[in-house]
């Protein structure tokens, strides 16, 4: 084992692992920085988001009207201190993307463009085309290579974080081209890896994101927060899960089903409107348009494809300019993959598992309930996406959290005296020793891929758009089978060099302690809140429910379940209405002289 001694060490490196490196190193640069990434930055997740981030910058907008779109799309379920903070900082945090180089797409009058983005009613998502996330990633990039204090550790899987005396002091993670076991012991570490979409079988999300960083929190004792809100987009590839951007509807794009018939009004989400609309329709937010390919699907309205049923997506009335200028990589992608060109011909789309959420548990400044850990991005829940995230916030989440947690971890960092504890070593020394251990297991017939296939089959099944107690049951009770089957999967490659055998079986480990927090999670939630919705128990339920789920790992076969307070500042929970129905609600709320919050 070799041991790399650093002031804080960063688990992840796309936008928020960047973000956070950026941070320490502009903050004090004597902190030395070990930024340890699964992948070359540049293939972190961050690069695949398209549509863009949400900051107030258009003189019609405002923070109380991006802070009441957040809190309302997030179905109340949001922390209201932390997203007031988020909005605040989001026009700072992308103006400053803009200083460092990023190239948001511009009006003719040379200022940054805007585009409408869904559950938000004022156009606000700041975009690079439709590469957004490719763009910031570069800029975030290109921005820390200036920082001799930033080490980069590219192609390092972490499995372990070392907890000595109640605080967090380093990370175990292999070199893949060497199959070096290293411990990097640190004053502090912020974990930065992204999500774990991966748990299911149709996924925008790429083969990374297996929730590694969520799980090595989750073994150490820390919780993983609100697990059972996954999110999915309503607009996927059919077949690869390959995402088509919000953009694509913000645009103007509309959906309709094998009809023709633009379906969504009938879901709450208001009459089809010409474009401008002002009206949510396509422009409502994704849990209630994924819900709506639901029922659509119920009555057998969807079209059929080699994939399975899709509904489509008629981006045609755009023109080729529009869609050229704005939607290039789209049309890209619709033709390579599906062979419809957007330009002369609707596209065909489903939803698809898209985002967690959930994530390891948080305060507003990007610290766990452990002492010199911290979380930022997708893997960690600060709480301002409730049970819902809108579309275009997460690229702005990654920025705001992102530079607190390194500004947290640095300050850790500071007061911590030098030196490498006894324990610290030891605990690495028995982490190496778990991982070589691996390879002395005897093939007695289990596969990664046979207990992987088991897993997302039955997480669609029991944790999918629409749940109910006894789907949620068969895959809480298979998940736990799947646990101890897996403790007998073998690593056949005996190699060192770049083994993919080893990473899938510790990928597959962290994705079923994943998967368990997630539909246990669930299935003690007996009500229907934004992404999860019960067939069983169709009703928001304030009164025992507005509150975060918090599953702990105490050595047991399950994850602990209890709760925590959501913090609500000045927007009382209401009824969350779109299009119509809340303009109908508005009106009403303003003749009545109060209502404040009636109208989501």
């Amino acid at each position: 084992m070799e041991i790399v001694s650093a002031d804080v060490a960063i688990v992840g490196a796309g936008g928020a692992g960047l973000r956070a490196a950026i941070a320490i190193a502009q903050s004090d640069p004597s902190l030395k920085v070990a930024l340890i990434s699964k992948v070359y930055p540049m293939r972190s997740h961050t690069v695949a988001a398209e549509g863009g981030a949400a900051g107030v910058i258009r003189a019609e907008d405002s923070l109380e009207h991006h802070f009441n779109d957040t809190v309302s799309g997030g179905d109340w379920l949001t922390d209201q201190d932390a997203v007031e903070l988020f909005i605040e900082d989001a026009p700072r945090q992308l103006t400053q993307l803009e200083h460092w180089g990023c190239p948001w797409s511009r009006t003719p009058e040379g200022r940054v463009n805007t585009r409408p983005f869904g559950g938000m009613k004022i156009e606000r998502t700041w975009f690079a085309a439709d590469k957004s996330g490719f763009h910031i990633l570069h800029t975030l990039f290109q921005t820390s290579i200036q920082f001799e204090s930033i080490e980069r550790y590219d192609e390092f899987y972490a499995t372990d974080l070392i907890v000595e005396d109640g605080h967090c002091r380093g990370v175990v993670a292999i070199e893949m081209r060497s199959g070096r076991v290293f411990l990097f012991h640190a004053k502090s570490v912020i974990v930065a890896s992204g999500g774990a979409g991966r748990i299911f079988p149709f996924t925008t999300n790429g083969a990374i994101k297996t929730g590694d960083g969520m799980a090595m929190a989750y073994r150490i004792g820390v919780p993983l927060k609100d697990m059972e809100f996954v999110q999915y987009h309503p607009t996927g590839l059919p077949g690869t899960g390959i995402l088509l951007t919000e953009g694509c509807r913000g645009e103007g794009g509309i959906m309709v089903n094998k009809d023709g018939y633009r379906y969504l009004q009938d879901y709450g989400l208001g009459p089809p409107d010409p474009w401008p609309r002002k009206k949510a329709m396509e422009l409502g937010p994704r849990d209630r348009l994924s819900q709506a390919f639901w029922h659509e699907q119920q009555k057998g309205n969807c079209v059929s494809t080699t994939y399975g049923d899709a509904v489509l997506l008629d981006m045609r009335h755009l023109g080729e300019k529009k869609i050229n200028e704005r939607l290039p990589f789209v049309r890209d992608l619709a033709s390579s993959y599906m062979g419809k060109d957007p330009v002369h011909e609707p596209v065909p789309v489903r939803p698809v598992v898209h985002y967690m959420m959930g994530g390891i548990h948080t305060n507003i400044d990007a610290a766990t309930p452990i002492p010199g850990l911290f979380a930022a991005g997708e893997c960690a829940c600060v709480s301002i996406n409730g049970a819902n995230r809108l579309g275009s916030n997460s690229l702005t989440e990654l920025l705001v959290f992102g530079q607190r947690a390194g500004l947290g971890a640095a300050e850790v960092a500071r007061q911590v005296a030098d030196g490498t504890p006894a324990g610290v070593e030891t605990q690495g020394r028995e982490a190496e020793a778990r991982i070589l251990g691996l390879f002395d297991r005897e093939d007695v017939g289990e596969s990664v891929a046979g207990v992987r296939n088991a897993m997302t089959a039955s997480m669609e099944e029991g944790a999918g758009i629409y749940r109910t107690e006894e789907a949620m049951q068969a895959t809480c009770d298979l998940i736990g089978q799947l646990r101890e089957r897996v403790a007998k999967v073998p690593v056949k490659d005996k190699s060192k060099v770049f083994n993919t055998d080893l990473m899938g079986v510790l990928e597959l480990e962290a994705m079923l302690d994943i998967s368990q927090t997630v539909v246990h999670s669930a299935i003690v939630r007996k009500e229907s809140r934004g992404s999860h919705q019960r067939l069983d128990f169709e009703k928001r339920d304030d009164e025992a429910f507005l509150k975060h789920s918090l599953a702990t790992y105490r050595g047991a076969d399950v994850p602990e379940i209890s709760y925590c307070d959501v913090v609500i500042t000045k927007s009382q929970p209401a009824e969350r209405l779109y299009g119509g129905a809340a303009e109908a609600a508005a009106k009403e709320a303003k003749e009545g002289g109060s209502g404040e919050g009636k109208a989501a």
